[in-house]
Parts: C-alpha cells; sequence; structure tokens
C-alpha cells in the first residue's frame, strides 16, 4: 500500500506550522519596545516570550533540512510505506508539541518537557534516514 499522502500532508503541514512560527517571532519581536530588526536583545531568556518564540522557530529551522530532504527523497525514490509515512507524521506531531511547550513553558531545567518531543522528532527523522539509506543500498 501506498502512504505517499501521509508525507505530503505532513510536508504540507510542517510548512505551515514554520509560517505561523516565522509570524508569531515576527510579531511578537516587531512590538517589543527598541526593536531592532533581525536582533534579539542578548539579556532575554526563558522567562522573555519573545526570546521562546525566537528559539522555537530557530530550532525549527534547525531541524528542517533533515525532515525535507529524507522526506522528498522518499517520495522520488517510491520509500512510502507505513513506517517511513509513520515516521514522517511522528516527526512533524512531535515539532507541534514542541512548539506548544516551548510557547507555553519558561523553563531553564534541562532536560525540559519540550526536550522529550524534541527527542521523538530527531528519532522519527533518524528512522527516515536509515530507511532511505537502507532502500539506496540494498534496493
Amino acid at each position: 500500500m501506498d502512504y505517499s499522502a501521509v508525507i505530503l500532508v505532513s510536508l504540507v503541514l510542517f510548512a505551515w506550522m514554520l509560517v505561523a512560527q516565522w509570524f508569531v517571532a515576527s510579531t511578537v519581536k516587531a512590538r517589543a519596545d527598541n526593536a531592532i530588526p533581525g536582533k534579539i536583545d542578548d539579556n532575554l531568556s526563558h522567562d522573555s516570550f519573545i526570546f521562546r518564540a525566537h528559539r522555537t522557530f530557530q530550532n525549527t529551522l534547525e531541524n528542517a533540512p533533515l525532515y525535507i530532504v529524507c522526506a522528498l527523497v522518499g517520495l522520488h525514490l517510491g520509500v512510502s510505506g507505513p513506517i517511513f509515512a509513520i515516521a514522517s507524521a511522528v516527526f512533524v506531531a512531535a515539532r507541534v508539541i514542541h512548539m506548544l511547550l516551548y510557547y507555553v513553558m519558561a523553563t531553564e531545567s534541562n532536560p525540559s518537557p519540550r526536550s522529550y518531543f524534541f527527542m521523538i522528532g530527531w528519532l522519527a527523522n533518524i528512522v527516515m534516514l536509515v530507511l532511505l539509506t537502507l532502500e539506496i543500498l540494498f534496493f
């Protein structure tokens, strides 16, 4: 059975999440007193929503290339089995939960609850990469 629709929907949802994170981070920063375009105040930390919104967006950008490459190469090669599709959906779901937790929780502790969802997403990405590697090497 072909699960490529799950992968495509996951990619589109991921793109919309990126747009939403950009909008939130840009809006809260622009509304701040003495806002300077492109610069976050070095004195901000997790107690600041501006900091958390910015870090959420940056963290997602840091994770985006591997996910997008895996998903697109997987679709191109026809790697669209249930495990690959589930990993794609789990990655996006974990990133959404990570985003929401980062927005609502101001904590300096490590690991924080959002860290667990970062790891779930990261592991889902690694599953996709391993499946792609196996497909390229052996099929």
